[in-house]
């Protein structure tokens, strides 16, 4: 399983796959939607700083990747509610771990890039890397 697939290969599908995991808003909608379904509304409550348009293109990538399901209700005003697939649940083990690791070393990122920006007034330290 593990050698059909090969991330630092430019052509590998599985780039794709962590182009969606890394996208901007993927962590907080699978992590919102961890506690079990919920509406567009309820969602962009909990999610602070999200636009509606933001949630709008996340909801139908995830959806169309398989992570999501969306099931609209047939009442009146209609209902729509987001819930994680078992494929979407398996993403909240890494993305946990990743969440409590970004929490956990907040302090030891914000000491470095303190140090760094004593010693380089440029806007974030200014670049180090070239390609």
């Amino acid at each position: 399983m593990g050698d059909a697939y090969d991330v630092m290969a430019a052509t590998c599908p599985s780039r794709t796959v962590l182009h969606r995991i890394g996208a901007r808003w993927t962590v907080f909608v699978v992590n919102a939607l961890d506690g079990g379904p919920r509406r567009f509304t309820e969602l962009k409550r909990h999610i602070r700083g999200i636009t509606s348009k933001a949630l709008t293109e996340t909801l139908r990538s995830l959806e169309a990747d398989g992570l999501i399901s969306r099931h609209e209700y047939d009442e009146n005003p209609p209902r729509v509610e987001y819930a994680l697939t078992p494929l979407g649940r398996s993403l909240l083990v890494p993305l946990r771990a990743v969440r409590l690791w970004a929490e956990e070393h907040v302090p030891d990122i914000e000491t470095a890039r303190a140090r760094r920006s004593e010693s380089d007034p440029s806007p974030a330290g200014g670049p180090r890397y070239s390609p």
